[in-house]
């Protein structure tokens, strides 16, 4: 968990393909461009002119001194701005026709003895500011803005002074009408830049490893830097999921695939099978893929009950060694299952065991079989099996005829194992994010060899 490991999974990870995509299209750098113009408006706001002071020959009276005080930023206008796309480097934020108004005391001295004071207020418009963004990976596989060049201009500034004796101030006022422009001018880059760098705080909320649950956390960092294109930013990140505190990887890698060229949703995700046969990979190795079925779990109204009686009926010798008792089954994966995406398909093709038990008065537990059992196109989106083979792993209770168990098996996969699966399924697992972010519009598509999810989001709080 610590950023040294982080640095050397980000470094081993370059270079190979991601298991999970993501898309930010110009949608979303539109909703993007909005929160961040609050953001440099309120940076605006916090404008700091410094006190100066100075002197100039006013003819006829000579030599005025003067000094300007107390200046406070009233009100900012960004009424124009934009966010393009510069393919291969990052984005192009540009400010226009803004506005700033200020207010601030003003004294001045002339003939050496005769003093003057008053207010001002001050308005700079036509404010101008372009500024190049580079989009990078940092050493923790986060997304990482910095601000490559700046520019800003001012078209004009202009002074109203209140008090004292306006025939004085006008005398020099063109003068401080420039003096003033050149100071706000000079402050516009380096708050722009400051606005941009506090971006990456922002950036580095993203889940680069979120747990799922007590077996398992989904690693999202960066296999490599942002790809930006004229209509897009791409971000490719691992997507593999491993057991908590132990990073073992896979037996198998990620196979290449490309997200199709939609725009109508701010954020595309592309999860791929390889994402999912990871969780499968570390949810067997830590043993979590069994359950234990007991005869509670069928319908009160189904006429097959989990007992000795029921099974009896197929299997003779059960119900005369192991009279009226209750039974309990075991189904485990033998080997992690594999997931498969066609278009609009999900599939999974899983080998698995059904053990048998008799459950003895004392509560021990009697084996009776094991079956093998293999769903080749076992469908999570429909709750029903498909080539379901049956084979006899061992008995303990002689020979039978492994087929005449397939109703009652189909059963209890049918209405207890495929419904808590389903029901795992439906918790889901932590998506890519940043902070409080809130995903709206969502639509879910299966297409070949990964699932698309598109989406607009919010961020709130």
């Amino acid at each position: 968990r610590t950023l040294l490991w982080l640095f050397k999974s980000t470094l081993s990870s370059n270079g190979t393909n991601p298991g999970v995509k993501v898309k930010l299209t110009e949608k979303g750098l539109e909703y993007g461009r909005q929160l961040g113009m609050v953001s440099i408006q309120q940076k605006l706001k916090s404008i700091k002119v410094p006190d100066f002071s100075g002197s100039q020959t006013v003819s006829p009276i000579g030599n005025v001194k003067y000094s300007l005080s107390n200046m406070c930023i009233v009100s900012v206008g960004l009424p124009q701005s934009a966010v393009n796309l510069v393919q291969g480097t990052g984005m192009r934020l540009s400010v226009s026709n803004a506005f700033i108004s200020l207010r601030g005391n003003w004294k001045v001295k002339y003939l050496h003895i005769i003093k003057d004071s008053g207010s001002f207020d001050l308005k700079v418009k036509g404010l101008t500011i372009g500024t190049s963004i580079a989009i990078k990976s940092d050493e923790t596989g986060r997304p990482a803005v910095s601000n490559v060049n700046c520019g800003a201009t001012v078209s004009s500034a202009s002074v109203k002074f209140h008090g004292g004796a306006s025939w004085l101030y006008n005398l020099f006022r063109k003068f401080i009408d420039k003096a003033l422009r050149s100071a706000m001018q000079k402050q516009m880059c380096p708050l722009v830049t400051n606005a941009i760098s506090d971006l990456n705080p922002q950036l580095k909320t993203l889940n680069v490893l979120a747990k799922v649950d007590q077996y398992a956390e989904i690693e999202y960092s960066m296999v490599s830097s942002p790809i930006v294109s004229n209509s897009s930013i791409d971000f490719s990140l691992k997507g593999e999921f491993y057991n908590i505190g132990k990073h073992q990887e896979p037996p198998f890698s990620p196979s290449a695939f490309t997200l199709p060229s939609q725009i109508n949703n701010m954020l595309y995700i592309g999860m791929s099978a390889f994402t999912a046969n990871s969780a499968a990979f570390v949810y067997n190795k830590a043993g979590a893929l069994h359950l234990f079925v007991t005869d509670d779990m069928i319908p009160q109204s189904s006429p097959i009950r989990l007992n000795t009686r029921t099974f009896g009926a197929f299997i003779p010798q059960i119900a005369k060694r192991f009279p009226g008792l209750m039974m309990k089954l075991l189904v485990q994966t033998v080997k992690p299952p594999v997931t498969t995406f066609e278009p609009n398909n999900l599939t999974v093709q899983a080998s698995s065991t059904v053990t048998a038990y008799a459950i003895q008065p004392n509560t021990t537990l009697s084996p009776l079989f094991v079956l093998n059992l293999v769903d080749e196109h076992h469908s999570l989106i429909l709750p029903h099996l498909h080539r379901m083979t049956l084979t006899l792993g061992t008995s303990y209770v002689g020979e039978f005829q492994v087929r005449s168990l397939d109703s009652i098996l189909q059963l209890v996969l049918k209405v207890v194992v495929i419904p808590r699966l389903n029901v795992q399924l439906a918790k889901g697992y932590p998506l890519p994010a940043l902070g409080k972010m809130k995903l709206v519009n969502t639509q879910l598509e299966v297409l070949k060899d990964y699932m698309l999810i598109g989406t607009d989001v919010q961020f709130t709080g």
